[in-house]
């Protein structure tokens, strides 16, 4: 009952990053409760290959199912799947990310098992036994500590929380193949559309512009201290300048968008509501620019700059272009 399961997704044969970071998490959990890590993934064959590399993230057993129907993503096949291996290792905690498939899977899961989930979980972990979560509340205002009853509990994690750490677990693999389930929906493609940076999930620097910006028009001085950073930055926006039009939701960042990480964020022309805050406080180091000394924006970052975006980016783009050519 100490063991702790946890989904890892895979797409293309591939980890993604999110199922490194729900192995580290169930990782966590799990060393609060004494017990272990079973990992499952799904995928086309030979895609369990892919799947070793749980083990350095804390996975001690790893059930890796293979099938030319798991080519995509096949909901029916998954829920079966983790409702057979829940019934056999009765796990104390069942773990998802919270991306669009984990959220559509761990809902899935939760009607098949009657069980309550806690989705967007930022903090997890033991108080004498009993599973005990922190997650937002109305819209990142406020936080919810939960407390579960019974098992397994669900949870899907917030993903660029909890990072992917380095604790290795025994790494046991099995490779098993789907047995016969009957879908009632499947996938027939996926697009993508073009796009020429990073995600702003994937990227280490995030140069994100608010209604301080004016106008769409106004993005250039942007979008060249991105080309100034280097190809590990891209662009990011605030709620009101997507809403506005100004920007595509994909570069949302906040409570109603994406969630982000980088090392570096750059906050221009951003007041700092609330919602924003939830999708970029975990920064590790947070730049802001705003005219306004009382802006929000400037109660979580490391470093702020009262002034006009229009003189302070430009400048800032020279400097960046000076030091990354070797100049003074």
């Amino acid at each position: 009952m100490a063991d702790v399961m946890v989904y890892a997704e895979m797409r293309d044969a591939a980890l993604r990053p999110v199922a490194r970071e729900a192995v580290a998490a169930a990782r966590s959990l799990a060393d609060d409760l004494g017990g272990s890590v079973v990992a499952l993934t799904f995928g086309s064959p030979g895609s369990a290959e892919a799947a070793k590399e749980l083990s350095a993230h804390g996975a001690d057993r790893i059930v890796a199912v293979e099938s030319d129907e798991l080519s995509r993503y096949n909901p029916d096949a998954a829920v079966g799947m983790i409702e057979s291996l829940s019934g056999e290792l009765a796990p104390a905690a069942i773990v998802f990310a919270a991306s669009a498939q984990g959220k559509d899977l761990s809902a899935r899961v939760a009607g098949r098992l009657r069980r309550s989930l806690a989705s967007e979980v930022t903090e997890l972990g033991a108080e004498g036994g009993t599973i005990v979560v922190t997650r937002p509340v109305y819209a990142g205002k406020a936080y919810a500590r939960l407390r579960f009853k019974g098992a397994p509990a669900l949870i899907s994690i917030r993903p660029n929380v909890f990072p992917a750490a380095s604790k290795a677990g025994a790494g046991n693999l099995e490779t098993i193949a789907l047995p016969a389930v009957e879908s009632k929906s499947r996938v027939t493609g996926m697009e993508q559309g073009a796009r020429d940076r990073l995600d702003v999930r994937e990227a280490d620097i995030v140069v994100a512009g608010g209604r301080g910006l004016q106008g769409p028009d106004r993005w250039g001085i942007l979008e060249d201290l991105v080309e100034a950073l280097g190809p590990q930055a891209t662009l990011g926006a605030s709620r009101a300048v997507v809403d506005a039009g100004w920007r595509p939701h994909g570069e949302q960042v906040g409570q109603t968008g994406k969630v982000v990480s980088p090392g570096l964020y750059f906050a221009i022309g951003i007041s700092g509501a609330i919602q924003h805050l939830a999708g970029m406080r975990t920064a590790n180091v947070i730049v802001a620019v705003n005219k306004d000394p009382e802006a929000p924006i400037f109660d979580v970052a490391n470093y702020g700059i009262v002034g006009d975006a229009f003189e302070v980016v430009p400048a800032l783009t020279e400097q960046v272009r000076k030091l990354r050519a070797g100049g003074s």
